[in-house]
């Protein structure tokens, strides 16, 4: 092996040589170039992305050479691009887990096999900075590396997502330079860095030379202080330099004009004042943003100034004087293909798409993200929690969870992750709160760090979940400013807020789980939050899903997750819990959050008037920059529509408005929608994005369509008997019902087949993550595996217009008893529609039921789909904000919703009839007289669904399998976290529904 000393494990070392922590800035030559803030148009800085030479080993221990002398041959050597992840490269071992550590818990010790990548790369530093103090930045390095320039040691650093920082200008020689790296997997600080994702390696963001003066600013801390009133802002500028050096600090507005200026030699630190008097505010709605320009050393130094105040008031959050909710999400760094490495337009992409999605708020789970990504969530207009690198959630099942953060000799190691954090980002408007990490305990070392904290910047909120009571951490919580929770119940939520001798406002920095189909608790949720001022919001778990980019045996391509590579131990597809997938498509997940934290709220006020309320929920803008447009369509046909003026409702006001349409005068399904865009194009949406909409049924007379037609001719049914089989025969269409089944066996109308097999009422659904905890038990009585017991099976009515047949059945799984009996009553009119009433009763100690229904397959062929109910995306009792009333066509494959991990989805609530059929429109037309119900229609069953475990082991069946549920269980959050709330549990112990099922040829209608 080579002859190192061993920092990776040595808790006494932190770092070698490494420059200290400093706010993130470029250098550049001019003020015009530092305006353009592309650091590529800065002659100061030199990247070193790029290819580089790479050799990994599996061990620390298999590397005898001293690769990093000069003149070492490299050429057998691979290229790896830099930067990037091993993992995502083909090296080493792709691996998710989320709680327990990948390795023997032996604090501070690591496997003695520890994985490293060795990285070489020649490189030329520009002529013109001959005489320049030259620095590396790494910006993030997994787990921990050690640096040689030239064959000599430069040093040693670890803590794998903050800059490290190292002045080069001893080792560098004109001409060119070879820069060598080593990589360690592992170091003690990976029991800092147990996060809940993959576990990935390598120099995986940015690498650059910086050339810096000898006497120069080194670093630079603003804040703007402001009055009472909000009126004045005095801008306290700290600047600490290296040596003595003429400073000039320049604030301009927007528009570029000057607000301020100031000068003095600094030899050490000093602060500068400017004061701007009404000041234009910084917030998450409208993010403006004044430039810093800090002059001395031959470089200009560049930070964009945002003027806002955050406080705690009587329990309540502020930001700028105003109760703010925070409506965010957690992000961790993840891409499909590269990892954790970000690309600056994926950064936008994700930004974008939250906008667009009435998302303020960015927890970054849970460590720091890119400064660039922050650089934008400047600019665009974000709240951000800013958290962190420190996780050691592994702990807990080594068998204490606070074994770190109460001893003494990790100190140091919590106090660094703090300190790196707060020094580089400190000079971000966007943050709001600094975040102590994430689910390691508490104790003395996770107070230490909030203190320090708290003396550096007192200017924002600190936070910290693991202190929440639930943990029996250390008692002293006065150094944290707010309280929080994760998936804390709704009721809890309403317990906190009612109790008056809690006096810090609360967050949800986890909540509502978007694993799979999920998310139907929002609602809920929100109801609570928007209700009591100590609410504070929260934050969806999570943003993404972390789905890794592969292809199946047979060149399908899907999304592979814990588990997939052998890894162990693995918390399989618990990384797929994310409001989008890995390719950044929305979930449904994400439009039911976006309905309900819109900004601007539509009710009811008289409707026969024609009056609504609007209500204006962003915080400190009106509504003049909206515009509403309106129409009204009678059973899914519009029949008029307009715009409304432009309002100006101020923040959190309302006012009523009328909406000029003709009250309904004919009858039919009438509804009202009014749809919020905005009036303007922005960065991440062009004008007439939608920001809400919202429907109203409205009052009509009764429809003379509801009348039953009279015919000129008496329909007249032979019916015959073979065997167990009864045939039905009319005008166009013969069906066959079996006896001993107690079912139908064929449906036809003009004899084109309507029924694939048997129709049979059905409970299972294939099971959503959130039901991984119900799933236990449904298993355990039979639910997925029923059959159908007939106990008796009769025609009681044979009539020239009617037959009737009465059937008693149970449903059960082998072992257990039944779970329900039931009585069924199945009709045929003279036309050919089918009419079954059911009378169902469930065993009384079963778990609540996944679904209630009916069954029925139809042939290929049958395509085509319409139905008047909740559309346009799937719904379900819980999940339906998003959704409205209205009639849509569209095919079975559009039905399908694709999650990673195929599961229970594409059912619509609320439908009143759905119409399925081929491209001649003949087919089969499903109504519930006198109620709605769930429906679906895919080209997979239930166990089709349930069996499969990537997306690519489902066989798309040619058959419609079309499910007519009276009801449909409720889909909730429940894969981490709280159960599903006992109003959309199936618990009922007894059902009565009637479907209509008539064979239709769509054209003649």
């Amino acid at each position: 092996m080579l002859h190192l000393t061993k920092y990776w494990d040595d808790l006494h070392v932190l770092h070698v040589n490494r420059e200290e922590p400093r706010a993130h800035y470029i250098p550049y030559a001019d003020e015009r170039s530092a305006q353009s803030a592309k650091r590529g148009q800065s002659p100061l800085y030199q990247t070193l992305n790029g290819q580089w030479k790479f050799r990994y080993y599996n061990s620390v221990h298999e590397v005898k050479d001293a690769f990093y002398e000069d003149g070492v041959d490299v050429s057998g050597w691979d290229d790896l691009l830099v930067p990037s992840c091993w993992q995502s490269n083909g090296y080493d071992q792709m691996h998710y887990s989320n709680v327990n550590y990948p390795f023997p818990c032996d604090p501070p010790f690591v496997p003695d096999r520890n994985p490293a990548g060795l990285y070489l790369r020649d490189f030329q530093v520009r002529e013109e900075w001959l005489g320049k103090q030259k620095h590396v930045v790494f910006e993030g390095v997994n787990s921990c590396f050690y640096l040689w320039v030239n064959g000599s040691f430069v040093g040693y650093s670890q803590g794998s997502r903050m800059p490290a920082e190292f002045d080069l200008t001893p080792y560098l020689r004109d001409g060119s330079n070879r820069m060598a790296v080593m990589v360690l997997k592992w170091s003690d600080g990976s029991y800092l860095e147990d996060q809940d994702a993959w576990r990935y390696s390598g120099i995986f963001r940015d690498v650059y030379l910086l050339a810096r003066s000898e006497s120069r600013v080194r670093d630079v801390f603003y804040r703007a202080d402001l009055s009472e009133g909000l009126d004045q802002s005095v801008v306290q500028c700290t600047i600490d330099t290296v040596g003595s050096v003429d400073v000039t600090i320049q604030l301009v507005d927007a528009s570029g004009v000057k607000q301020g200026e100031a000068s003095g030699t600094i030899d050490g630190s000093a602060t500068f004042s400017l004061t701007v008097e009404q000041p234009e505010l910084w917030h998450a709605e409208r993010p403006y943003l004044y430039s810093l320009f800090v002059t001395g050393g031959g470089e200009v130094l560049h930070f964009k100034v945002g003027m806002r105040k955050v406080e705690v008031r009587d329990g309540v959050f502020l930001i700028n004087g105003q109760a703010v909710k925070l409506k965010g999400v957690n992000r961790h760094d993840s891409h499909p293909e590269l990892g954790q490495t970000i690309p600056l337009k994926h950064m936008i992409q994700d930004l974008h798409l939250m906008k667009r999605h009435n998302v303020n708020t960015v927890r970054t789970s849970h460590y720091p993200n890119d400064s660039r990504f922050l650089d934008l969530c400047d600019e665009l207009g974000f709240y951000v929690i800013d958290e962190a690198d420190l996780e050691c959630h592994g702990v807990l099942h080594a068998g204490d969870y606070h074994m770190l953060t109460k001893d003494p000799a990790w100190e140091a190691a919590f106090i660094e992750r703090a300190i790196r954090m707060v020094e580089r980002d400190k000079n971000h408007a966007c943050i709001v709160m600094w975040s102590m990490g994430n689910e390691s305990g508490y104790g003395v070392n996770h107070i230490a760090m909030a203190r320090w904290t708290k003396e550096r910047d007192s200017s924002r909120v600190i936070h910290y979940e693991g202190a929440a009571l639930k943990y029996n951490g250390h008692p002293d919580t006065d150094c944290l400013d707010v309280n929080s929770r994760m998936y804390a119940t709704v009721q809890e939520l309403l317990d906190y807020a009612t109790n008056e001798s809690l006096n810090k406002p609360l967050l949800q920095c986890e909540y509502s789980h978007a694993m799979g189909n999920s998310c139907g608790d929002l609602q809920d949720y929100w109801d609570v939050i928007y209700k009591y001022p100590k609410l504070m919001g929260g934050c969806v778990w999570e943003w993404c899903d972390h789905g890794i980019k592969a292809v199946s045996p047979e060149g399908e391509a899907y999304f592979a997750y814990g588990g997939d590579f052998g890894d162990k131990p693995s918390d399989g597809n618990f990384c797929i819990d994310g409001l989008v997938s890995p390719d950044r498509i929305p979930h449904t997940n994400l439009l039911e959050l976006k309905k309900v934290i819109a900004p601007v709220l539509l009710e009811a006020e008289e409707l026969s008037k024609g009056l609504v309320r609007v209500t204006n929920r962003y915080d400190f803008i009106d509504l003049s920059d909206c515009v509403m447009a309106w129409k009204v369509e009678r059973d899914g046909e519009t029949m008029e529509q307009g715009l409304l003026p432009v309002l100006h409702t101020a923040p959190k006001q309302s006012e009523v408005i009328e909406v000029p349409y003709t009250i309904p005068a004919e009858g039919g399904r009438w509804f009202l929608q009014i749809t919020v865009m905005q009036s303007r194009d922005t960065r991440w949406a062009a004008a007439g994005h939608e920001l809400t909409s919202e429907q109203f049924e409205l009052p009509a007379p009764h429809s003379s369509m509801d009348q039953e037609t009279t015919i000129a001719w008496k329909p007249s049914l032979k019916v015959r008997t073979e065997g167990s089989e009864v045939t039905i025969e009319g005008f166009d269409f013969l069906h066959v019902f079996d006896l001993q089944a107690g079912t139908f066996t064929r449906v036809t109308k003009h004899g084109v087949p309507l029924l694939q097999g048997m129709p049979k009422f059905h409970i299972w659904r294939a099971p959503a993550d959130n039901d991984r905890k119900i799933k236990v038990f449904w298993r355990q009585e039979g639910y997925d595996r029923i059959e159908t017991k007939v106990y008796r099976s009769e025609m009681t009515l044979a009539a020239a217009d009617k037959v009737r047949f009465e059937v008693e059945f149970s449903l059960g799984g082998y072992i257990k008893l039944p779970i329900l009996r039931g009585t069924s009553i199945w009709e045929i009119d003279g036309e050919g529609v089918i009419t079954v009433a059911a009378e169902m009763k469930v065993r009384e100690e079963l778990p609540y039921l996944p679904r209630i229904g009916l069954q029925w397959m139809m042939p290929g062929g049958n395509e085509e789909l319409e139905y008047f109910g909740y559309g346009p995306h799937e719904s379900y009792v819980d999940k339906r904000r998003s959704v409205r009333k209205g009639k849509y066509a569209l095919t079975v494959d559009e039905m399908y919703q694709s999650y990673v991990v195929p599961q229970e989805n594409g059912s619509r609530y609320g439908t009143e009839w759905a119409t399925v059929s081929n491209a001649l429109g003949m087919g089969l037309k499903f109504t519930s007289p006198g109620s709605s119900y769930s429906f679906q229609a895919l080209h997979y069953t239930p166990e089709d669904l349930t069996e499969a475990m990537h997306t690519y082991e489902l066989k798309r069946r040619k058959e419609t399998i079309v499910h007519l549920d009276h009801r449909m269980n409720g889909i909730g959050s429940s894969s981490c976290g709280t159960d599903l709330l006992e109003a959309y549990q199936l618990s009922d112990k007894e059902f009565a529904f009637k479907l209509e099922i008539a064979p239709v040829m769509k054209e003649d209608e």
